[in-house]
C-alpha cells in the first residue's frame, strides 16, 4: 500500500485550494496520509524562499492572481486579502498533530476547515474558539486544543525538519514512499497518475 507524507501549513492559501482530494485520490489508490503541518515561513528560510509579505511587488501581483484564478478552477470561495493573514499557524497545527494521534474524527475535514476559515470565513485560525469549533466539526474532541499542546510542540518543528530532509520547498507538499515529491494543489493529478503506475 502506497504512503502520503502531506506536508502543509494552515495558512497557505495553495493548501485551501487543495480541498479535499488528496483524501479522494489516496482512498481510491488505497493510499494512507501522514498530516505533518509546518513552520512555512522557516521553510522559506531554510530553502531559498522569501515570505510572500517580502517578494518583489511582481511576484505579490502575480500570487494575488494566481489565488484568484485557482478560486474559479477549483469553485472554493475565497477573499484574496483575509482579515487575519498572516496569523500564527502553530495552534491550528498543534491541533492536527493532536487529532491525527487520537483519531476518531475526519482528518481531510479538519484541515480543509481551518483552511477555510482562514481563507474563506475570514476567521482567526490562532484562535482557540475557532479550532475547537474546526475540531468539533470535524468529528474530534474540541478539548484537544488543549490537551494536544506539548505533543504538538514537539512535533510542529520535527515536521520541518522531516520536509526540510524530503526535499519540500513549499505547501502543500506531497512525498510518496516511492521517493516521488509533488508540489503544489495544480500537481494532484499528476500524484493520481503516480499512484495508478501511469507517471
Amino acid at each position: 500500500m502506497a504512503h502520503i507524507d502531506y506536508f502543509f501549513s494552515t495558512i497557505s492559501p495553495f493548501s485551501y485550494f487543495a480541498g479535499t482530494r488528496l483524501e479522494e485520490i489516496a482512498a481510491k489508490h488505497g493510499a494512507s496520509i501522514a498530516y505533518k503541518p509546518f513552520d512555512i515561513i522557516a521553510l522559506f528560510g531554510r530553502t531559498g524562499g522569501v515570505p510572500p509579505g517580502q517578494r518583489h511587488p511582481n511576484r505579490q501581483a502575480y500570487r494575488l492572481q494566481e489565488i484568484e484564478r485557482a478560486a474559479k478552477k477549483t469553485g472554493l470561495p475565497v477573499n484574496i486579502k483575509p482579515a487575519h493573514f498572516p496569523t500564527n499557524p502553530a495552534p491550528s497545527s498543534y491541533a492536527v498533530i493532536a487529532a491525527q494521534k487520537a483519531g476518531g474524527g475526519d482528518m481531510g475535514r479538519l484541515v480543509h476547515g481551518l483552511l477555510a476559515a482562514c481563507w474563506a470565513q475570514d476567521m482567526d485560525i490562532a484562535e482557540d474558539a475557532v479550532i475547537k469549533a474546526c475540531l468539533s466539526e470535524a468529528g474530534f474532541d474540541p478539548s484537544l486544543a488543549d490537551t494536544g499542546l506539548l505533543a504538538g510542540a514537539e512535533t510542529y518543528p520535527a515536521n520541518l525538519e522531516e520536509a526540510v530532509e524530503k526535499g519540500v520547498f513549499g505547501a502543500p507538499t506531497y512525498v510518496v514512499d516511492s521517493g516521488q515529491v509533488f508540489w503544489g494543489n495544480d500537481r494532484l493529478d499528476d500524484l493520481d497518475a503516480h499512484l495508478a503506475g501511469k507517471l
